[in-house]
């Protein structure tokens, strides 16, 4: 028994030396380390790239098979015997289908608008903002900060339910005192009951990444600017702002890819899923779907159509995104 006891021992400090030989000697050779380093990259990145890109892949593979046969297809791979998403016939005149049935192209159109006016008004007021946290000292800059970015930490829910009895047109009164204020005009079914909130909503974030940009630009060339006549806004505009374009570009595109893919608010404010009352994106897709049959082909066919204009917005703005969410991390 003693006999057996030593061998494991002796087992475990035979592995343990040959870990400790193999990690000493990766890290003592600087070509070991530099295979170690890039064998990590590629695992981590065959990772992502399989968890990113696989729901686009089902995607294509619903848009592209017949819903009769999604409902009724066997998802096995004939040689191998996998459960694995792959076409059941071919029906790429999904694509065009998704244009037919519903006026998708105006939901889209909705999601845009929606998307483009707010980011409109966050950068303009996120800039202003950002200005004066970031180039201006006041009693409780601090504690204002971290006011504006509490908001951010609120859920939405939160928002809902007075907001929607404000934008139904009922009168505004003070809790507990019966006190009414005013009576606010009916928004619902229109662009102001969604444009909002998503400000609100999305305005925190924006003033936390100009804020930061705009405390690095040297105070020399605000001042060479002022020297000059330009006022504070002037400066702003005609030198901050263009000298924070990675900032700027970064809030901007977190923005209307966040609203253009927002249904919460959208999907309360609009009452009726109709795109005249202004839904969005989502409530498109929805559309496909009604009490008694779901078009899993069309859905998925307009999913693919609705994440085209991101994908080019991201792929047009990908270096002002990397350079503005990595400017801030390091200390000049």
């Amino acid at each position: 028994m003693a006999t057996t006891t030593e061998q494991q021992s002796d087992s475990a400090d035979t592995d343990d030396g040959v870990l400790a030989q193999w990690t000493q000697g990766v890290i003592g050779d600087d070509e070991k380390r530099s295979r170690l380093y890039q064998a990590l990259f590629y695992v981590a990145c065959g990772f992502f790239l399989v968890t990113t890109l696989f729901p686009f892949y089902w995607l294509l593979v619903l848009a592209l098979t017949p819903n009769s046969a999604i409902l009724t297809g066997d998802w096995s791979l004939p040689v191998i015997g996998l459960e694995f998403p792959h076409p059941q016939g071919f029906n790429p005149s999904a694509f065009v289908e998704v244009f037919q049935q519903v006026p998708f192209h105006l939901y889209v159109f909705n999601s845009f608008v929606l998307a483009t006016i707010t980011t409109i008004i966050v950068l303009l007021v996120a800039s202003l903002a950002g200005y004066v946290f970031g180039r201006l000292d006041f009693p409780g800059k601090g504690p204002l900060m971290l006011g504006v970015l509490m908001v951010s930490y609120f859920p939405p829910a939160a928002f809902l339910i007075p907001l929607f009895d404000a934008f139904l047109g009922n009168a505004v009164v003070i809790p507990f005192l019966g006190i009414e204020l005013f009576e606010p005009p009916r928004l619902v079914n229109t662009p102001g009951s969604m444009i909002m909130p998503f400000s609100a909503l999305f305005l925190p974030l924006a003033i936390f990444i100009l804020t930061t940009f705009y405390a690095q630009i040297p105070d020399g060339l605000e001042d060479a600017a002022r020297v000059e006549g330009t006022t504070r806004l002037g400066a702003l505009f005609r030198v901050i702002m263009p000298l924070s374009a990675p900032g700027v570009a970064t809030a901007a595109v977190l923005t209307f890819i966040a609203v253009y893919n927002e249904y919460f608010f959208s999907s309360i404010m609009a009452l009726e899923n109709v795109p005249q009352n202004w839904s969005p994106l989502v409530g498109g897709i929805l559309s496909y779907q009604d009490q008694y049959t779901t078009d899993f082909n069309l859905m998925a066919a307009a999913s693919i159509v609705g994440v085209i204009p991101i994908l080019i917005l991201v792929i047009v703005a990908q270096e002002r995104i990397v350079s503005g969410l990595t400017a801030g991390a390091l200390k000049e």
